[in-house]
């Protein structure tokens, strides 16, 4: 049997059937312009309390260096020693007799602070004139890992990817944001370490962005690998790391740290 629908059905049916449609994209339009769709409300981020000035640790940090003693730190060549740098007045002092020191913690990616002090007597030029470094991490036994170079570059010229400032022979600062001898300075850095496979073959390079005395230094720089003195750098693969503070063998008057603080990411 064959059913016969008139015109004027199939016309009502069709608009019936296009009325649908288009109420539909109506709501969905309608969903398309709500804010709300777009909202994340959990989880919800830890609430963090910072420091009432700058350079304060926050709540959460790991405080390395509060100005009353070396807890937090021990002797690179021999890790079962104590570091024999010099605390008085709230203020960590290199002895370069000592040798280089290092976090007993070691970290993978963090945020770090640290303040730092070339004497105002200061003497010495280009590499020789109140030279340190940080240590983002070491690399293994005998290696310095990479260096943010500490240096008085005020009124001092030297190669400049061993400023102040730079990623030791591989990065240059961005700016030269020295103050004088004599002058308290700061870096605050955001450290994400290398990852590598299970082989040792690399995934990620290193990466780095500084901020000395509140101006970006090095935005998002990725490192090639440790930071040598001579020849080419190259990566290793290693895991969380302690951060090391040098004392470096030149001959000029030793610089001060204090206020040394680190947040895990």
């Amino acid at each position: 049997m064959i059913s016969i629908v008139s015109s004027n059905t199939r016309r009502m049916l069709l608009f019936s059937l296009l009325s649908y449609a288009a109420g539909i994209q109506w709501v969905q339009a309608q969903e398309a312009n709500d804010p709300k769709l777009t909202e994340v409300w959990t989880p919800e981020p830890k609430v963090v309390t910072p420091g009432a000035v700058y350079g304060q640790a926050p709540s959460d940090a790991i405080v390395l260096f509060d100005g009353t003693s070396l807890d937090q730190w021990v002797n690179v060549k021999d890790t079962t020693q104590p570091a024999g740098w010099t605390v008085a007045d709230g203020i960590l002092t290199v002895n370069k007799k000592a040798g280089n020191i290092q976090t007993k913690q070691s970290f993978s990616n963090y945020q770090l602070h640290i303040e730092w002090r070339i004497p105002a007597n200061i003497t010495g030029s280009g590499q020789g004139r109140g030279n340190s470094g940080v240590f983002l991490a070491s690399t293994g036994p005998g290696d310095d890992g990479y260096e943010l170079q500490v240096l008085d570059c005020y009124n001092n010229k030297t190669y400049v990817n061993g400023q102040t400032g730079s990623i030791y022979k591989q990065a240059i600062p961005l700016a030269n944001a020295c103050r004088k001898p004599g002058e308290w300075q700061s870096y605050d850095i955001v450290w994400t370490a290398p990852v590598f496979s299970e082989a040792g073959d690399l995934l990620s390079p290193a990466k780095v962005t500084v901020f000395q005395n509140g101006i970006v230094v090095e935005n998002g720089f990725e490192l090639k690998g440790q930071t040598l003195y001579i020849g080419k750098p190259y990566y290793k693969k290693h895991g969380p790391s302690p951060i090391k503070l040098q004392a470096h063998g030149d001959k000029s008057e030793p610089l001060s740290y204090r206020n040394i603080w680190v947040r895990p990411l």
